[in-house]
């Protein structure tokens, strides 16, 4: 697959415009104007929305009728951006009306089923996973945008059947879109997604739970929850229904992990009822190190972050000024956030940057201006 493949002369199909689907075909239209959209959608408000927006080209919906895989048969690339469950039971609707080139790939957060469900189907030949490792705490087509893949990892996990040059094509699909793929088996992916993500979940709510059904009648440490607590459980704020899907099919995973992590938390435990100092600075330190490393590297061959660090003040007005003086030199921000609690005086505004230059820019620019910079 060349790397000046051009996107522009295919047809892609989605089934499902959420969130991650819809950023997906806006990200196609934004890259690849004369590229043709096609899009089943369970509701047609989104389906017209999508249309008016000049994203998608033509469509069906659920009050039209059941999904017609007639409606892709000359996609080259179709996404199947359903949840999880669902997207296993649309693939009967597809067998039989895809072309022998074509590639059928999916955005779900576990691939066990729907592996099995694409060889059951006999559409292993057609099928590389995909998992692009971005989203919002808001969901549905609405909040979709181009950029909510840019620099984002994008799993590429093709079955044993997968023609090299399918992956090849979706990998560099993926390039342009200026993602960044990352091929590993279906087994894998489900493992390594189970730690950093089903896992993380799993515990953000039980701590949730756990503050609710501890907290006084008059509600003090909901009053008070802020800073960290804030922080490690943002994440409880994500859909139930996602989760429960996610759960069942990832549970094998999970579980294990959580195994492993409730035994973490066991000798944790002990050595803080046994006042054993030495290794309750040993796990604090051990864990700080090793988070410390995500910020300035990746775990792949990319260094992906365009990081810096500003120490602020603490009172109105600071991160306001910093972003002001930013946005007026012309330099887009790509994430932000103050690293501390209310408890301290003082902060490190955590700045990423969408490329080196803009970082570079932006440190002279801070320092120019007596900010301390890390």
């Amino acid at each position: 697959m060349s790397e000046t493949t051009d996107f522009n002369t295919f047809r892609f199909g989605f089934v499902g415009l959420g969130l991650i689907g819809g950023s997906i075909a806006k990200a196609i239209r934004s890259f690849w104007p004369t590229a043709g959209i096609i899009a089943y959608n369970p509701s047609r408000d989104t389906l017209e929305e999508s249309i008016r927006d000049g994203v998608v080209n033509s469509g069906a919906c659920s009050e039209d009728g059941p999904l017609d895989g007639a409606m892709f048969e000359n996609c080259d690339v179709v996404f199947l951006c359903a949840p999880v469950q669902k997207n296993a039971e649309n693939l009967a609707a597809l067998k039989g009306h895809l072309k022998s080139s074509a590639i059928l790939t999916d955005i779900g957060s576990t691939k066990r089923d729907i592996q099995e469900q694409v060889e059951k189907e006999g559409l292993s030949s057609f099928f590389v996973g995909g998992h692009p490792m971005t989203g919002s705490e808001r969901t549905r087509y609405h909040n979709s945008r181009a950029s909510l893949l840019e620099n984002a990892y994008y799993i590429v996990a093709p079955t044993k059947d997968t023609p090299a040059e399918k992956t090849a094509c979706l990998q560099e699909f993926v390039r342009q879109i200026k993602a960044i793929p990352l091929v590993i088996s279906c087994p894998f992916h489900d493992y390594a997604v189970a730690g950093i993500s089903h896992l993380p979940h799993v515990v953000s709510a039980g701590l949730v739970n756990l503050v609710k059904n501890s907290d006084s009648e008059d509600a003090v440490m909901h009053a008070i929850a802020a800073g960290g607590f804030k922080d490690i459980t943002r994440i409880s704020s994500s859909s139930p229904v996602m989760w429960e899907q996610i759960c069942m099919t990832n549970g094998d995973n999970i579980t294990r992990l959580l195994d492993s992590y409730i035994e973490e938390l066991q000798k944790i435990r002990e050595d803080i009822a046994e006042k054993n100092k030495t290794k309750v600075y040993d796990f604090f330190d051990s864990a700080k190190n090793y988070r410390d490393s995500f910020d300035g590297t990746s775990s792949g061959a990319h260094n992906l972050l365009h990081l810096l660090f500003v120490d602020i003040e603490d009172h109105p007005g600071m991160l306001a000024e910093v972003v002001t003086l930013l946005a007026v030199n012309a330099i887009s921000i790509k994430n932000i956030g103050i690293t501390h609690n209310r408890e301290y005086q003082e902060g490190t505004l955590r700045v990423e940057f969408y490329s080196e230059q803009d970082l570079n820019e932006a440190r002279e620019i801070l320092t120019t201006r007596n900010y301390t910079i890390h």
